[in-house]
């Protein structure tokens, strides 16, 4: 009975070892189908945990709220596939780490990674070509190889696509004077600013309305041709010449008031000052001094003048001053001089000219953030003055730690460029060059306004504000920040911000006039993703080099000692569960 009773122990016993033995391969066969069945419904939802110090991973607030709007499918064709050096590999991962959060926000964003350099010499050629019609040019990037160095074309764009709509990204910043490390950095901040913006006027089934002021000496239409055509897409451009206008509507978005030349009557800025108690919006680019380089052509010197537009009095009210001054710097662009002669024929060397300050933003609002230098011609400062309403007053625009001023009256000649600058007079460092104003801002004719003027807004059904509503407004000391040049032969224009002596354009003015029309024409406040910083953790490369040994050391040393851990421990567990069952089968 005994041994019959022991017997029946180890078959049971045996049984369940052999059970035991079959659950393992169905347990490993269940979990590997659960972690691909996570891994299929992962590639259609995406979700992280941001635990960066800048929030890298989240996107902004007025981003979510526009891709939430998205009605209808928007795909993004991405030309950065490839292999690529460590920076530009950071910045094809990061692009598709966004791309998965707008998908996040709204499955109709879609997307897709093309290799324009992947084909056949005749396929490559042929996407070379339609990429150039499109206004896709390629960069060439140096690769190192070994001992060797060979060039790669890299078209960093993204082509965003919307039913018959279609709007290409750059990806890639290229701010001169960075290294490429920070420069593919600032690139991988800006591409949410760059995406939203994209999809945002891809949806703008209306465009705004921005009109240029004439009838005071304004800059043609010739002279602001290149702005416009950059931004047609998305405005609606026109001109207004306020003496026969009765009153500035309010579909008017935006109001550009681009280098006068002659006084305003009072009667145009009361149309102006009700326009903007209205909630409207002004672009001011108003010069202090009447001054330019065409004044010097048949002088060795000029002493310019302040030029009186009838401006002062409105400017000051709403909170700023532009001084009768010239500011100058050791940050600028340059002009030629003839040097000398030889075999008849002049000799012409390129000079800097104080007077044309270089300004890089230092500011971090979202209007200038990460812009390439801005090109200034004969600017002056401006102040700023205490307002009864509290109005925020942003200096967007400085010159650099090494600028000056000269006060009205001066004399301004070519003689300055015969001797060699002398920094410790270059004194009067970070000069504001322009100005965002916001708030509520008081009427110029609060209290003192006319009745010829009352009488004329009851005619047309307006009445007479003292408060504006909020709004905002820009100021800049140069009419020439929005000027092209033009060709009146040809009828060609210059891109914005090209120097014809140095044969070179400064896109930052083209990119700092886009983002001041849309930052006051814009109330979803997309730009706020433009302050977006990724900040550049650098290893320490002296650091590095001292305990690089040891690291190497530890990353093959460790992984091996925690294996040869694990089975010892694996060892002793089989040893000791195996002695177990057969003392349990073997009594």
């Amino acid at each position: 009975m005994d041994d019959h009773s022991t017997t029946q122990k180890q078959k049971v016993l045996i049984m369940k070892k052999i059970f035991s033995e079959m659950q393992r391969p169905v347990q490993i066969l269940l979990v590997l189908g659960i972690l691909v069945f996570i891994n299929i419904i992962s590639a259609y939802f995406y979700s992280n945990i941001d635990l960066t110090e800048e929030k890298r991973f989240r996107l902004t607030s007025p981003t979510k709220k526009m891709l939430h709007k998205v009605p209808d499918v928007i795909y993004a064709r991405v030309l950065l596939e490839g292999d690529f050096p460590a920076g530009f590999k950071r910045l094809q991962n990061s692009t598709k780490e966004l791309l998965n959060q707008f998908r996040s926000e709204n499955a109709y964003i879609s997307f897709g990674f093309e290799n324009p350099n992947e084909g056949s010499i005749e396929e490559i050629n042929k996407t070379r070509e339609e990429l150039k019609k499109g206004g896709l040019l390629p960069i060439n990037l140096m690769i190192k190889s070994g001992t060797e160095n060979k060039e790669q074309l890299i078209y960093p764009y993204a082509v965003f696509n919307y039913g018959e709509r279609r709007i290409a990204v750059n990806l890639l910043e290229n701010i001169p004077g960075y290294d490429q490390e920070t420069n593919l950095n600032n690139s991988i901040s800006q591409l949410e600013y760059k995406f939203a913006n994209a999809i945002q006027k891809l949806l703008s089934n209306e465009k705004k309305n921005v009109v240029f002021v004439d009838g005071h000496g304004e800059l043609s239409d010739e002279q602001t041709m290149s702005i416009q055509s950059v931004l047609n897409p998305f405005y609606n451009f026109g001109r207004i010449n306020l003496d026969s206008a009765g009153f500035i509507r309010k579909e008017i978005d935006g109001i550009i008031i681009a280098r006068p030349q002659t006084p305003f009557s009072e009667k145009d800025k009361f149309k102006l000052d009700q326009y903007l108690m209205n909630g409207g919006k002004i672009l001011w680019l108003v010069d202090g001094m009447a001054m330019s380089l065409d004044s010097m052509n048949n002088t060795a010197e000029f002493i310019p003048q302040p030029l009186d537009v009838n401006l002062s009095d409105i400017l000051y009210k709403y909170g700023v001053r532009i001084e009768p001054n010239l500011v100058l710097d050791l940050e600028c662009s340059k002009i030629p001089q003839v040097i000398g002669q030889q075999g008849g024929k002049p000799q012409i060397e390129l000079f800097p000219w104080y007077y044309f300050p270089l300004v890089s933003p230092r500011s971090d609002h979202p209007i200038v953030r990460n812009l390439d230098r801005i090109m200034f011609e004969f600017p002056s400062s401006i102040d700023t003055i205490r307002t009864a309403n509290a109005i925020q007053k942003t200096a967007l625009l400085e010159s650099s730690e090494y600028s000056r001023y000269q006060l009205s009256p001066m004399r301004v000649g070519f003689d300055i460029l015969r001797y060699k600058p002398d920094p410790s007079k270059f004194d009067k460092k970070h000069l504001p060059l322009a100005y965002l104003l916001e708030g509520v801002f008081s009427s110029n004719y609060e209290n003192r306004v006319e009745e010829s003027m009352l009488s004329g807004m009851k005619a047309i059904g307006q009445e007479f504000k003292s408060q504006s509503s909020p709004t905002k407004m820009i100021i800049a000391s140069d009419g020439d920040l929005i000027k092209n040049l033009y060709d009146k032969e040809t009828g060609k224009f210059a891109p914005l911000g090209y120097n014809k002596y140095e044969k070179t354009s400064y896109v930052g003015n083209k990119d700092f006039i886009s983002n001041a029309i849309e930052y006051l024409t814009n109330d979803e406040n997309i730009m706020a993703a433009r302050t977006k910083q990724i900040k550049l953790r650098l290893l320490d490369k002296v650091k590095i080099e001292e305990d690089k040994l040891f690291w190497q050391s530890l990353n093959i040393g460790l992984p091996l000692l925690v294996l040869i851990l694990l089975g010892i421990i694996n060892f002793l567990y089989r040893k000791r569960k195996y002695a177990s069952f057969n003392s349990q089968t073997n009594p």
